[in-house]
């Protein structure tokens, strides 16, 4: 009798992904808007996994632009869908993306715009209900939420677009090879913003140099570099966004993140209150235990997602992991 060999959950997840083309058919026209330029480990492998995805389904960029070069009255074909990039700055805590988001959505109520799968978090509820409101109003939006948790409460908020569940959109990535052999027991990785909870506090940790969030796995010279590039797209805006920064951008952020997939496979295993910590981890097949953030996202995705993988596991509390 012929065994079936088991298929990876993390093949699984990325087979996922396709349900994606049933509003971004393939061969589509597509602006993609609001790809991240800074130096977040996380929000360039949901962007360059984003690119794979339209690479992978023959899926044509026609523009792309960022937070900080997007025009409002920009003219984009009626042909084309307008993509927002996905992550999880949708809600009140990052202001900025979340303008740029419904401006959007109001400025262009005649074309079919898809929200990449993003987690939401308002801290007003009142802010959440001043979303809603604008995206209800459009006639084909697409909103893509990345745990079920922002989904089932999406899906009593949004009564006038489209809501889907999706994973993150570096699952399209799958799998990295680990180019370095292990050297290293344990890599910290852990946030240092906002978004740290309370499951990190109480962590012991290693030495300073086994201890790393995405500003320190980065040179200050990396990140003067990624800053550096922000001024350069305000620039590019104010030039009529004649200038190629943007292949530049996307050249730099292939060297950054080549540099955290080098450190992660230096390490036998991965702790991380960093939800793209343990979504790359996941990608290279590398043990790792994820710590929750400060509202529940990381747990909330592993739940939803990642606990069938064998290699990954959640830190609940104080209890000792069995991957340590």
């Amino acid at each position: 009798m012929k065994s079936t060999k088991a298929i990876h959950p993390m093949d699984e997840l990325k087979e996922k992904l396709k349900d994606i083309l049933n509003v971004i058919p393939r061969g589509s026209n597509v602006f993609y808007l609001d790809y991240p330029v800074h130096s977040n480990g996380g929000d360039m492998l949901i962007m360059k996994g984003t690119e794979e995805f339209f690479k992978d389904y023959n899926i044509n960029v026609r523009a792309r632009y960022s937070v900080l070069d997007f025009k409002e009255g920009t003219d984009i074909p009626s042909d084309c869908i307008i993509v927002l990039h996905g992550g999880g700055n949708f809600g009140d805590i990052y202001p900025a993306h979340q303008r740029l988001r419904e401006m959007v959505i109001k400025n262009y109520p005649n074309h079919r715009i898809v929200v990449m799968p993003q987690t939401i978090f308002y801290k007003s509820e009142k802010e959440y209900d001043k979303t809603a409101a604008i995206f209800n109003k459009h006639r084909d939006l697409h909103v893509y939420l990345r745990d079920t948790l922002c989904y089932e409460l999406a899906l009593t908020k949004f009564t006038g677009c489209n809501v889907y569940l999706s994973p993150d959109m570096a699952h399209q990535l799958w799998p990295i090879a680990n180019p370095k052999q292990t050297q290293k027991d344990t890599l910290y990785f852990l946030r240092t913003d906002v978004e740290a909870g309370n499951g990190q506090a109480n962590l012991e940790v290693g030495s300073p140099a086994d201890t790393l969030d995405w500003q320190t796995l980065f040179t200050p010279f990396d990140n003067k570099v990624a800053k550096l590039f922000s001024k350069m797209y305000t620039v590019k805006r104010m030039a009529g966004n004649s200038l190629p920064v943007g292949a530049l951008w996307y050249n730099y952020t292939d060297y950054l993140l080549k540099k955290a997939i080098e450190l992660f496979s230096s390490y036998r295993v991965i702790k991380t209150s960093r939800l793209h910590g343990h979504i790359l981890s996941c990608l290279m097949d590398k043990q790792n235990i994820l710590i929750d953030n400060s509202y529940g996202k990381n747990s909330s995705y592993y739940y939803t997602w990642t606990h069938p993988i064998k290699t990954a596991q959640l830190h609940v509390n104080d209890a000792k992991s069995d991957l340590a």
